[in-house]
Protein backbone atom coordinates (compact mmCIF):
# COMPACT_ATOMS: atom_id res chain seq x y z
CA UNK A 1 0.00 0.00 0.00
CA UNK A 2 1.35 3.50 -1.33
CA UNK A 3 2.27 5.64 1.85
CA UNK A 4 0.12 8.75 0.28
CA UNK A 5 -2.75 6.54 0.06
CA UNK A 6 -2.83 5.62 3.78
CA UNK A 7 -2.31 9.41 4.60
CA UNK A 8 -5.23 10.49 2.60
CA UNK A 9 -7.58 7.82 4.43
CA UNK A 10 -6.29 9.35 7.78
CA UNK A 11 -6.94 12.80 6.59
CA UNK A 12 -10.49 11.55 5.76
CA UNK A 13 -11.26 10.00 8.63
CA UNK A 14 -9.88 13.61 10.61
CA UNK A 15 -12.12 15.50 8.25
CA UNK A 16 -14.76 13.25 8.88
CA UNK A 17 -14.32 13.68 13.10
CA UNK A 18 -13.90 17.40 12.81
CA UNK A 19 -16.73 18.01 10.66
CA UNK A 20 -19.33 15.95 12.82
CA UNK A 21 -18.03 18.07 15.92
CA UNK A 22 -18.32 21.46 14.03
CA UNK A 23 -21.73 19.90 12.48
CA UNK A 24 -23.04 19.06 16.51
CA UNK A 25 -21.82 22.58 18.08
CA UNK A 26 -21.51 25.24 15.67
CA UNK A 27 -23.67 25.23 12.81
CA UNK A 28 -27.64 26.40 14.18
CA UNK A 29 -29.10 25.97 10.93
CA UNK A 30 -32.56 24.87 11.39
CA UNK A 31 -32.59 22.41 7.89
CA UNK A 32 -29.88 20.63 9.40
CA UNK A 33 -31.08 18.16 12.25
CA UNK A 34 -29.82 15.01 13.24
CA UNK A 35 -27.08 14.60 10.31
CA UNK A 36 -24.37 11.44 10.59
CA UNK A 37 -21.94 11.60 8.61
CA UNK A 38 -21.28 8.17 6.91
CA UNK A 39 -17.89 8.72 5.40
CA UNK A 40 -15.25 11.01 3.54
CA UNK A 41 -13.36 10.58 0.57
CA UNK A 42 -10.40 12.78 -0.12
CA UNK A 43 -8.67 13.81 -3.87
CA UNK A 44 -5.06 12.28 -3.79
CA UNK A 45 -4.80 16.41 -3.92
CA UNK A 46 -6.76 17.06 -1.45
CA UNK A 47 -8.35 19.65 -3.56
CA UNK A 48 -12.01 17.68 -2.74
CA UNK A 49 -13.71 16.05 0.03
CA UNK A 50 -16.86 14.29 -0.80
CA UNK A 51 -18.52 14.19 2.46
CA UNK A 52 -21.67 11.45 2.69
CA UNK A 53 -24.18 12.07 4.94
CA UNK A 54 -27.60 10.34 5.98
CA UNK A 55 -30.34 12.11 7.66
CA UNK A 56 -31.53 10.14 10.74
CA UNK A 57 -35.01 9.77 12.12
CA UNK A 58 -36.28 10.33 7.97
CA UNK A 59 -38.33 13.11 9.02
CA UNK A 60 -36.00 15.75 7.28
CA UNK A 61 -36.15 16.27 3.74
CA UNK A 62 -32.47 15.17 2.21
CA UNK A 63 -32.88 18.26 -0.18
CA UNK A 64 -33.29 21.07 2.93
CA UNK A 65 -30.54 19.14 4.47
CA UNK A 66 -28.19 19.16 1.10
CA UNK A 67 -29.14 23.12 0.78
CA UNK A 68 -28.24 24.01 4.64
CA UNK A 69 -24.82 21.23 4.27
CA UNK A 70 -24.41 23.51 0.69
CA UNK A 71 -24.37 27.06 2.47
CA UNK A 72 -22.25 26.25 5.78
CA UNK A 73 -19.73 24.56 3.56
CA UNK A 74 -17.62 27.57 3.47
CA UNK A 75 -18.21 28.45 6.99
CA UNK A 76 -17.02 24.37 7.97
CA UNK A 77 -13.87 24.51 5.69
CA UNK A 78 -12.49 27.75 7.36
CA UNK A 79 -13.13 26.54 10.52
CA UNK A 80 -11.30 22.95 9.27
CA UNK A 81 -8.27 25.22 7.97
CA UNK A 82 -7.57 26.02 11.90
CA UNK A 83 -8.07 22.44 12.99
CA UNK A 84 -6.26 20.36 10.44
CA UNK A 85 -3.13 20.84 9.47
CA UNK A 86 -2.63 20.87 5.94
CA UNK A 87 -1.72 23.07 3.36
CA UNK A 88 -4.62 22.82 1.01
CA UNK A 89 -8.19 22.22 2.67
CA UNK A 90 -10.64 20.87 0.65
CA UNK A 91 -13.28 22.37 -1.43
CA UNK A 92 -16.67 20.19 0.77
CA UNK A 93 -18.92 18.44 -1.51
CA UNK A 94 -21.76 17.18 0.51
CA UNK A 95 -23.26 13.65 -1.05
CA UNK A 96 -27.00 12.19 0.10
CA UNK A 97 -25.77 8.52 1.19
CA UNK A 98 -28.99 6.50 0.29
CA UNK A 99 -27.59 3.27 1.79
CA UNK A 100 -28.72 3.23 5.41
CA UNK A 101 -32.26 4.20 4.32
CA UNK A 102 -32.30 1.20 1.67
CA UNK A 103 -30.92 -1.37 4.25
CA UNK A 104 -33.78 -0.10 6.75
CA UNK A 105 -36.56 -0.80 4.01
CA UNK A 106 -34.69 -4.46 2.94
CA UNK A 107 -34.90 -5.18 6.46
CA UNK A 108 -38.04 -4.32 7.15
CA UNK A 109 -39.49 -6.10 3.94
CA UNK A 110 -37.27 -8.91 5.06
CA UNK A 111 -39.35 -8.99 8.64
CA UNK A 112 -42.76 -8.62 6.19
CA UNK A 113 -42.27 -11.16 4.70
CA UNK A 114 -41.27 -13.82 7.43
CA UNK A 115 -44.13 -12.55 9.10
CA UNK A 116 -46.38 -13.35 6.61
CA UNK A 117 -44.86 -16.70 5.43
CA UNK A 118 -45.21 -17.80 9.70
CA UNK A 119 -48.51 -19.64 10.20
Amino acid sequence: MPKDFSRTLRVADQIQRELALLLQNEIMDPRIGMVTLTGVEVTRDYAYAKVFYTALGGSENPQLVEEGLKRAAGFLRSQLAGRIRLRIIPQLQFVYDESVERGIKLSRLIDEAISKSQP
